[in-house]
């Protein structure tokens, strides 16, 4: 499994990636793994403020459905709409071509209660 050091990761199984008062939001490698070939990814929550930990959009796979939790509190700018077409870009490339929303960061102190990716590691072993 992947797990980039230059990211921050929840205990649910996203990632997020900052520059600056930006963040890009997706799920991590192991996510996608458990989860199997993603069929349809929804995000309903375009334009508003959602809080640290609350749902922002659903992941659908073959045999389940899963909600996304946003890492950290912040303004939903964007949601990837490559995903449209290909949901399977959370399997083939999860940290790049993958990622789900850009927020705006609304509290960065937030991400110190992240884990770094050597916790999340031990997280997922």
């Amino acid at each position: 499994m992947k797990v980039p050091e230059n990211l921050k990761y929840t205990t649910e199984h996203e990632w997020i990636r900052v520059q600056g008062n930006t963040a890009w939001v997706g799920i991590t490698d192991f996510a996608q793994h458990e989860l199997g070939e993603i069929v349809f990814v929804e995000v309903e929550t375009l334009g508003e403020n959602i809080h640290a930990g609350e749902v922002f959009g659903t992941v659908e796979a073959v045999k389940t459905v899963s909600e996304l939790f946003l890492p950290i509190s912040g303004e939903i700018l964007e949601f990837n709409k490559e995903l449209e077409n290909k949901p399977e870009l959370l399997n083939d490339d999860p940290y790049g071509e993958g990622w789900i929303v850009k927020i705006r960061v609304a509290d960065p102190s937030e991400l110190e209660k992240l884990l770094s990716a050597e916790q999340y590691v031990k997280l997922i072993a």
